[in-house]
């Protein structure tokens, strides 16, 4: 069996740094790895990128071919029949563009949860969401206008931020597991000061399920950040803050294992890559 390797320079195996920003992998690469798990020929991160692990499970996979022919999607039956494109996507369709769409969208700062290839009700709340945000009529159905702004680069954060703690970061924002990550976690000890990354307005100050104590501050140029898993927070709604102020402490509350502190940047609603705006 031959690969196409040589031709898919764009989506090559790339590693960051913990905390570096990352570039997006390909969508359809995300995909096959969706269908290859389905057939559990692939347990490994579904990233987009076209590694070893991928490139095993599609020998493994029987019928397959070269990375997106035809052959390969017929291999894995009706979770292939459709490639990203080829029809509308509604709520209740499934397979290869689905998956590729849920990859899609969370890249572009609207994640649905799991990668599976399945349009259920958070894949359809992401994709109004995104539309809204990109002045799309929200009609819930990834036709081909939708396609085209997500196929444009992701969102940037347009302001410089500081570092919210100091402590390196470990997991940095994009694809984890079968499901995406939207921020940087620093580990640290509990009760570590988290400090504002810019000047800003507290805009929520409180609990929010799986995040825990949370702090989440307005800046301009529809830019906010959020301080999740805090064990105590130090600013009130409305309360104005200047950058490197104290606005709560790293705790371990919500869905988190031990202490740290998960920090997002989002613009528009939409959350972004915090790496390339830190200073």
């Amino acid at each position: 069996m031959r690969f196409r390797t040589a031709a898919l320079a764009g989506v090559a195996l790339a590693l960051a740094a913990p905390g570096t920003t990352r570039a997006a992998g390909d969508a359809d690469v995300a995909a096959l790895q969706v269908g290859l798990a389905t057939h559990d020929l692939y347990s490994d991160v579904v990233d987009g990128y076209v590694g070893p692990h991928t490139l095993a499970g599609l020998r493994r996979l029987p019928g397959a071919t070269t990375l997106f022919a035809p052959a390969t999607r017929a291999a894995l039956g009706t979770y292939g029949a459709n490639a990203l494109g080829s029809r509308p996507l509604v709520t209740g369709t499934s397979g290869w563009d689905v998956a590729a769409l849920q990859f899609m969208l969370a890249w572009h700062g609207f994640p649905s949860g799991r990668f599976d290839g399945i349009f259920g009700p958070r894949t359809r709340a992401a994709l109004v969401r995104f539309q809204r945000w990109a002045g799309i009529d929200p009609i819930a159905v990834a036709g081909p206008r939708t396609l085209a702004a997500l196929r444009l680069p992701p969102p940037a954060c347009p302001l410089r931020l500081s570092h919210p703690i100091d402590a390196r970061p470990t997991d940095g924002f994009g694809p984890r597991g079968s499901g995406f990550h939207t921020g940087i976690d620093y580990p640290a000890p509990a009760g570590t000061p988290v400090t504002a990354a810019r000047a800003g307005v507290v805009r929520m100050a409180g609990w929010l399920p799986g995040y825990g104590k949370v702090v989440e501050l307005r800046h301009e140029q529809g830019v906010m950040t959020l301080y999740a898993h805090l064990s105590r927070i130090m600013v009130e709604p409305g309360r104005a803050v200047a950058r490197g102020a104290v606005v709560g402490l790293v705790g371990r509350t919500g869905d988190a294992t031990g202490p740290h502190l998960h920090f997002e940047v989002r613009v528009g609603g939409a959350a972004v890559d915090p790496a390339p705006a830190l200073d």
